[in-house]
């Protein structure tokens, strides 16, 4: 008996981990929820998106970003690198695929008063 909830616990323990923030930017890139996303900017961002670069207060970014999920309607996501062993920095890489291509989005995430925010995202034509 004792073996056995080992493993349950080794086991819940486990899954409550490997879904963390970088998940959840994933899954509001995936449904194109841009205000979801917006849940986890910082005050400013600098976004990318396909070469046009600026920097962005987090509701000009949640603006530009719900106009690119209409233009490009997200049909699913994959995340294919993920950087979660620094206690105060986290870095996702996600291909979004739409209904009008596929995109690599990167994005980086800092610890803010014991929060990760994202400060940074770029979209990119994924030429893989």
């Amino acid at each position: 008996m004792k073996p056995a909830f080992t493993i349950l616990l080794l086991f819940l323990f486990k899954t409550a981990l490997s879904f963390d923030v970088i998940d959840e930017v994933s899954n509001a890139f995936k449904t194109g929820n841009s205000k979801e996303l917006s849940k986890y900017f910082s005050s400013t961002i600098e976004l990318s998106i396909l070469n046009e670069e600026e920097i962005y207060s987090g509701s000009q970014a949640e603006i530009i970003l719900k106009d690119f999920f209409l233009k490009h309607p997200p049909i699913s996501s994959k995340i294919i690198h993920k950087v979660i062993s620094n206690a105060n920095y986290k870095f996702g890489v996600l291909v979004l695929n739409t209904s009008k291509g596929n995109f690599r989005v990167s994005y980086e995430l800092k610890n803010m008063g014991g929060k990760f925010l994202i400060n940074q995202i770029r979209i990119e034509e994924n030429k893989a």
